[in-house]
């Protein structure tokens, strides 16, 4: 009989934000622990709409921050922005290696980096590409990072980041996959700068979740801001439409749930 991964514990803190306890790792994606208000960035507002489901303060031990992307206050606020402070690794573009300094890292797509985890074995993470908006909007969005852990006895999780691409995700299938677990950006945000979405929305996402052939899907930025235009509810009713509600774990802000392998390691 194989033995079963080890689980994958998942505590949405709100928007972007989440915590990723992995081989007894600590991880947090895109930290935001601003209140409600604005955010000016160039000619545009970005509108928080809600505060974080945990404080800060609260969140504890990080082993690394996954970031997407520093350049967008949705993905890294004024208060994430401190919290960077107190990692000892933060993973993300060149772009915000440059521009953050300190201990964040590039880590190009298809380059792997390992962290020792307490149990002796290693946590693989990977980066991999996003695309944030359609193609040749880079220029406007700027570069974009998207991830993949992965490790022995341990189930293979991608985290999107904000990618609006479906091809992405196809190399991400093709090249890093089978993936256990998909922690997908959604909410179909929207930018006043060009007549486009910039991330996935519910159809999109589903249509990812098939690509991926993900077993566990946990769609997470969908609330908090005004420019997302796409809810939960969006995401739930375009699986349902697929008849692969199976496949969904929602998670509203202050939520947490434990992820069990449904195949074993043979």
């Amino acid at each position: 009989m194989g033995t079963f991964p080890a689980a994958l514990i998942v505590r949405l803190i709100g928007g972007p934000t989440a915590l990723i306890e992995l081989g007894g790792l600590r991880l947090l994606t895109d930290p935001t622990f601003d209140p409600p208000g604005d955010h000016p960035i160039g000619r545009r507002n970005l509108v928080k709409t809600t505060g974080p489901a945990i404080p800060a303060e609260e969140v504890g031990r990080v082993d690394a921050v996954l970031l997407s992307h520093d350049q967008h206050p949705d993905n890294l606020d004024d208060a994430g922005r401190r919290f960077l402070d107190q990692v000892p690794l933060v993973l993300s573009t060149a772009a915000a290696e440059a521009r953050l300094g300190g201990t964040t890292r590039d880590l190009p797509p298809w380059t792997g980096l390992t962290l020792p985890r307490p149990d002796g074995g290693e946590l693989r993470i990977t980066g991999v590409p996003a695309q944030h908006g359609p193609a040749g909007s880079e220029y406007l969005t700027g570069e974009v990072r998207g991830f993949v852990l992965s490790g022995e006895g341990l189930p293979r999780v991608y985290v999107s980041g904000d990618n609006a691409s479906l091809a992405v995700v196809s190399d991400v299938a093709d090249h890093a996959g089978p993936i256990d677990v998909a922690i997908l950006f959604a909410g179909h945000a929207r930018s006043p700068l060009m007549d486009a979405y910039l991330t996935l929305g519910g159809e999109q996402a589903v249509r990812a979740a098939e690509i991926l052939a993900a077993p566990t899907v946990i769609p997470i930025h969908v609330e908090g801001w005004r420019h997302l235009t796409e809810g939960m509810d969006a995401v739930v009713d375009a699986f349902a439409r697929r008849g692969l509600t199976d496949r969904l774990l929602i998670l509203h802000p202050g939520d947490t749930a434990t992820v069990e392998s449904r195949t074993p390691l043979i």
